[in-house]
């Protein structure tokens, strides 16, 4: 499509404006970001999950049958539009549903078991704030093929595991189960006869709702309306025996684990595809924004969207609020700084000691290596390898480099400048970076 025309400010230059609710990370933050991802990948992974990578585009009708017609997301929040065939396409709200696509598009579902975990941006139009963004970042962890609570138990087992390792602790685990289809169905029922009796208390959203889905009348943040819910029926109440077992089990598992929950039985979880197991974990850290990561079953998922019937449970995790989490609970992402900063002094320097950079990094693996950049005074160059907090500046001036060696100078424990033979500099430097 040709870009829109930019506004006109009499003939000044205007500065180009970011989206509301679409916000830049920035350097320092993203240290946090790349620190806990790579912490949530390394547990993960420890648990036998693969990475999947899914596109951020899908058709809408992905989203308006897997997560439903009577859900705030698909009808006032999803980002749709037509592209130039006609086809209605939408920013991804959520991941399930593609992951659920994927695993049906590619066979990774046909007499297969898939665990699986992704992460990426989603879309919501909704009103920014904190912790609560039109593009937000979540990690997904799901398992395709798998009926028993014991994998219910492993993922909840995994993210319990994370908060330990981070050191979170304002946070506790809400449980319940939703049933399948039949005693959801009964509970509909009761639900319907329930909220009748007291309609006229009802906001206009669980009014709409009260006959095609009273569940989510349950999942309501009106204030108003929070004690006739809570004296609404209970779905553990109607739970077919099945569900009850499978409950049970999952219950004992965590139990066995040490990990400390409590049921909830208001817990519903807010799109249509859940069924037995919901859980979330909750913190009272971030203010409004309770729900740090959720999930449950969808064990109807695919079969709704055409394929197999397919046992599947997962949860999701919202980035913005796990770093809000972290950081609350006292943690900060290690600190980073290079291990060596090269000043170079003098004419023909700066080029051997680019090239002496790259030998550098082909022989100790992992070492990170600042030059100086823009030449400068042998103060000023020394003052940016203070300020870099480098553990070692190497010195390479003319006299140095005609002699075939260099300075090396310790930065933080104030030892004397060495100098060596540039043939022994690797060698040298791996010893001293393995001894700090």
């Amino acid at each position: 499509y040709p870009a829109p025309e930019p506004p006109s400010n009499h003939g000044m230059t205007v500065k180009p404006r970011a989206i509301r609710g679409m916000n830049d990370i920035l350097p320092g933050v993203s240290s946090t970001w790349r620190y806990l991802e790579s912490e949530v990948q390394d547990i993960v992974r420890s648990y036998g999950y693969d990475e999947i990578r899914l596109p951020i585009l899908e058709y809408t009708e992905l989203f308006r049958r897997s997560i439903g017609e009577v859900t705030d997301i698909v009808e006032k929040e999803m980002y749709t539009f037509e592209d130039r065939n006609g086809e209605s396409l939408t920013l991804r709200p959520e991941a399930t549903a593609s992951v659920a696509r994927a695993g049906m598009t590619n066979g990774l579902l046909h007499n297969q078991k898939q665990k699986l975990w992704t992460s990426g941006p989603m879309f919501r139009y909704e009103k920014p704030q904190k912790g609560r963004y039109r593009q937000f970042h979540q990690f997904n962890v799901e398992a395709l093929g798998y009926d028993g609570p014991d994998i219910d138990a492993e993922l909840i087992i995994m993210s319990a595991r994370m908060w330990q390792r981070l050191g979170i602790d304002k946070i506790h685990l809400e449980i319940n189960s939703l049933g399948v289809p039949e005693s959801r169905a009964r509970y509909r029922e009761a639900l319907v006869e329930y909220f009748s009796g007291v309609k006229n208390r009802l906001d206009e959203d669980s009014i709409r709702r009260l006959e095609q889905n009273p569940l989510r009348i349950l999942d309501s943040k009106n204030p108003d309306m929070q004690d006739i819910i809570q004296a609404a029926p209970v779905m553990l109440d109607y739970l077919d025996a099945e569900s009850a077992e499978h409950f049970s089990g999952l219950k004992a598992l965590l139990d066995a684990a040490g990990v400390k929950f409590e049921v909830n039985p208001r817990l519903v979880r807010g799109l249509d595809y859940y069924s037995r197991t919901v859980f979330e974990w909750v913190t009272d850290a971030l203010g409004s924004q309770g729900a740090v990561c959720s999930g449950g079953r969808y064990d109807g998922l695919v079969e709704k969207l055409g394929g197999r019937s397919t046992p599947a449970v997962g949860w999701a995790m919202g980035i913005e609020r796990f770093v809000a989490l972290y950081e609350a609970c006292g943690g900060k992402a290690p600190f980073t700084q290079p291990d060596v900063y090269i000043a170079a002094l003098g004419e023909g320097t700066q080029a051997r000691a680019f090239a002496l950079a790259e030998e550098l990094r082909d022989r100790i693996a992992g070492i990170q290596i600042e030059m100086n950049l823009g030449g400068g005074s042998f103060k000023s160059q020394m003052k940016r390898a203070d300020t870099s907090f480098a553990a070692y500046a190497l010195i390479l001036g003319e006299q140095e480099l005609s002699e075939n060696r260099i300075g090396l100078k310790p930065l933080r424990t104030g030892g004397e400048q060495e100098n060596i033979a540039l043939d022994d500099l690797a060698a040298v430097l791996q010893e001293k970076l393995s001894g700090a």
